[in-house]
C-alpha cells in the first residue's frame, strides 16, 4: 500500500516555489505549505488521469506532453494548455539542438567532415524558462 505522503510532491519543493512569488520577508506557515501540497498533487493527478484515459482509449501505454496539454484543455484549463504547448515546443527544439550538437561533436572527434567541408556550426542553445501565472491569466517568466 502506498503511503499518502508518497503521493504528494515534496513539501520542501512546494515551499521553494511559494517563496519565489512572495516578497523576501514573507513567511509561509506549515499549514499553508501542506494545503498547497495537497491541492497541487490532486491537480496533477486529475490532469494525468484524464490524459491516461485518452491513451487507454487509443491503445497507447505512454502518456506524453501532448496528452497532458490535451487534458488541460479538455478540463477547461485552456490558458495552462496554451502555455504548456509553447513550453513543450521550446523544450523539443532545445532537445533537437542538443542532439545536433552532440552529433556534431561526435563527428568532429572522429575526424568526419560534413558536406560543406568545414564541419557543423555550433547551434545556439535555447533558453528554457517556466512562467508564473499571474492574476488575470497572463504569464511572466521569473529568472533565478
Amino acid at each position: 500500500m502506498v503511503e499518502e505522503q508518497d503521493k504528494l510532491l515534496p513539501i520542501a519543493n512546494i515551499g521553494r516555489i511559494m517563496k519565489r512569488i512572495l516578497p523576501r520577508n514573507a513567511k509561509i506557515s506549515k499549514e499553508a505549505k501542506e494545503t498547497v501540497q495537497e491541492c497541487v498533487s490532486e491537480f496533477i493527478s486529475f490532469v494525468t488521469s484524464e490524459a491516461s484515459d485518452k491513451c487507454h482509449k487509443e491503445n497507447r501505454k505512454t502518456v506524453n506532453g501532448d496528452d497532458i496539454c490535451w487534458a488541460l484543455s479538455t478540463l477547461g484549463f485552456d490558458n495552462f494548455s496554451d502555455i504548456m504547448l509553447r513550453y513543450l515546443q521550446k523544450f523539443r527544439e532545445f532537445e533537437r539542438q542538443k542532439a545536433e550538437q552532440n552529433k556534431a561533436s561526435s563527428s568532429e572527434e572522429r575526424g568526419e567532415v560534413t558536406s560543406n567541408g568545414f564541419g557543423l556550426q555550433p547551434v545556439a542553445s535555447a533558453s528554457l524558462e517556466f512562467g508564473i501565472l499571474e492574476k488575470g491569466g497572463s504569464s511572466s517568466a521569473k529568472q533565478k
